[in-house]
């Protein structure tokens, strides 16, 4: 990992937003590291930037990004791959993504730059609607595909297929693919199971399903998966990490498969995935 050159990326609707980026760049820069940052970013500082997102992206070997998981997965989908190692400090609510709060990042980030990190490697979703033969759409996600209902109330049918064989059709009101990194996102809200980092799996998991057997299944991340809305289904959306929805007309197949690209997430050392877990989801392991 090169922190020769370091980005800074901040959410400045957090509280202490600019204190948090300014304490960030000065620990970096008195660590020999060279510091940039996106447009928004600077002007945090009183200070200005030419590099949008996907610029800053190219031109540091490590990014930190200051907000919460929202912020990073909005990084991700603005940046540019192959990506810089990503090293997250938490100032929202739960933080999965992240490494660090506001109150332990220094001491974190000085560990980071000595090269005392763990590198966490996470899979990403690639994702095709093909559409009666015109040009494909494409799309990346981190967390999460949702095929869903939309804004209207009414069960939808999807029809999903493993590796070209045919799964089931779902009743409910949508359906979740989900990485590694997503199974504590939305599909967990959903019911689906925690999935470690390095599991190599997918979990499809139905959002309220008609059918009582219809459960999360969970399948190997070099498995394609298809879906398609069953015959007559309209006002059906895709969304990818819970960014803005592309409506789905009839006929569409949404074909979702582990991206070629991946991301790399920087934890400090003596942080593995089960504690995080264990701390964020406030269990105690003790019977109340």
């Amino acid at each position: 990992m090169d922190c020769k050159t370091v980005g800074i990326i901040a959410n400045g609707t957090k509280p202490g937003a600019s204190e948090l980026v300014f304490s960030a760049a000065s620990t970096l820069r008195h660590l020999g590291c060279s510091v940039i940052f996106d447009r928004s970013t600077a002007a945090l500082l009183g200070e200005t930037s030419e590099l949008s997102v996907k610029g800053l992206f190219r031109r540091c070997g490590l990014l930190v990004v200051l907000g919460g998981d929202g912020t990073l997965l909005q990084a991700v989908h603005e940046g540019s791959f192959p990506a810089p190692h990503i090293f997250g400090i938490n100032s929202g609510t739960l933080g999965f993504l992240t490494g660090a709060g506001p109150g332990d990042f220094e001491q974190t980030l000085t560990e980071v730059v000595a090269g005392k990190a763990l590198i966490s490697v996470r899979s990403l979703l690639s994702v095709e609607v093909l559409r009666n033969g015109a040009p494909p759409w494409t799309g990346r996600a981190l967390n999460e595909v949702v095929v869903s209902r939309g804004e209207r109330s009414r069960v939808i049918r999807l029809e999903v297929e493993i590796d070209g064989v045919e799964l089931t059709e779902y009743n409910a009101d949508g359906l979740i693919v989900a990485t590694p990194t997503g199974s504590t996102a939305y599909s967990l809200s959903a019911g689906g199971p925690v999935l470690a980092p390095d599991s190599g799996v997918f979990v499809i998991t139905p959002i309220c399903p008609h059918v009582l057997t219809n459960r999360s299944v969970i399948v190997n991340e070099r498995s394609t998966i298809t879906v398609r809305p069953s015959e007559g289904q309209q006002g059906v959306c895709l969304t990818l990490d819970g960014r803005d929805p592309l409506p789905l007309e009839p006929g569409d197949l949404t074909r979702i498969r582990r991206s070629r690209q991946a991301l790399r997430l920087v934890f400090p050392e003596g942080l593995p995935f089960f504690e995080v877990l264990r701390q964020k989801l406030k269990w105690s392991g003790k019977v109340v």
